[in-house]
């Protein structure tokens, strides 16, 4: 082992550490590790730009877009009321159905910003029933990670893997999906022996539940059209983009792009 593969382990430790840690913000610790091992020509900047994945990028930035422009037709807000209202109120049925809801809109869309937009729903939900939300924001995240685990584009690393290995939505679908539905169903079982005392709620509430429209939620009800026959389109190119010869990022920003063209919103506030 040389000089220079030495400092460049000592680097990467201590950007290690700075992130595991949190001494400094996250971005800055990786960025300041990639920028010093160029200042000391450990690796050369034409080949560091090399190994920035643009079809991981892609499909992220173009699914964000996606997301940013459906949640503003109130689809997911309209999702989270119906189906507390078809639970009836039930706290357990709730919690269930949310965690569903959010692994296949992980697995479909992002784990991360599924978490974002299923969260506030969940909490105004928890207020009215007047339960604690922890039980099931605890089962969402969890949910969001199994749900993600199942799909390509559901979770960054399985981006970056099906890009680098060459695979498609399918193989993901087909191999990691049953063993993440497992998962989630082992999981789930696990927390109603964990919280099943929390989740009791008085009748007066479930009324309030039940009172509540979720046809008021949709804002835009031609956005919402528009969206849905999007994704719908995106998802279909996501099962058939190697046979088509594409990359995924080509697909997700594709989409994006056509919601910003005809969603007729403020691009700029989307970006």
């Amino acid at each position: 082992m040389n000089v220079t593969q030495i400092i460049a382990i000592l680097i990467f430790l201590v950007v290690l550490f700075c992130i595991i840690t949190e001494k400094i913000d996250r971005t800055v610790a990786a960025m300041s590790g990639a920028i010093l091992m160029v200042l000391l020509k450990i690796l050369p900047a034409p080949s560091a730009i090399g190994y920035i994945d643009f079809n991981t990028i892609g499909v992220l930035i173009g699914m964000m877009l996606v997301v940013s422009i459906v949640k503003n037709s109130g689809l997911f807000e309209y999702i989270a009321i119906y189906t507390a209202k078809k639970a009836k109120g039930d706290a357990w049925k709730i919690l269930i159905s949310f965690a569903i809801i959010t692994a296949i809109l992980s697995a479909t869309l992002d784990n991360v910003t599924t978490v974002l937009l299923i969260g506030p729903m969940t909490l105004v939900i928890t207020q009215i029933l007047e339960l604690n939300p922890i039980p099931f924001l605890i089962t969402e995240i969890l949910a969001s990670n199994i749900g993600g685990t199942s799909t390509l584009i559901g979770d960054p690393p399985n981006i970056m893997i099906g890009s680098a290995a060459g695979l498609s939505f399918n193989d993901f679908l087909t191999h990691t999906g049953p063993a993440a539905l497992v998962i989630l169903i082992i999981t789930i079982a696990l927390l109603y022996f964990l919280y099943r005392r929390d989740l009791m709620v008085d009748d007066r509430y479930k009324e309030e539940i039940l009172a509540l429209d979720e046809k008021k939620t949709i804002k835009d009800r031609p956005l919402l059209i528009k969206s849905l026959i999007v994704m719908a389109l995106i998802l279909t190119g996501f099962m058939t983009h190697q046979s088509l010869d594409l990359e995924s990022s080509t697909v997700a920003l594709t989409g994006a792009a056509i919601l910003l063209l005809i969603g007729k919103q403020d691009v700029e506030e989307i970006i």
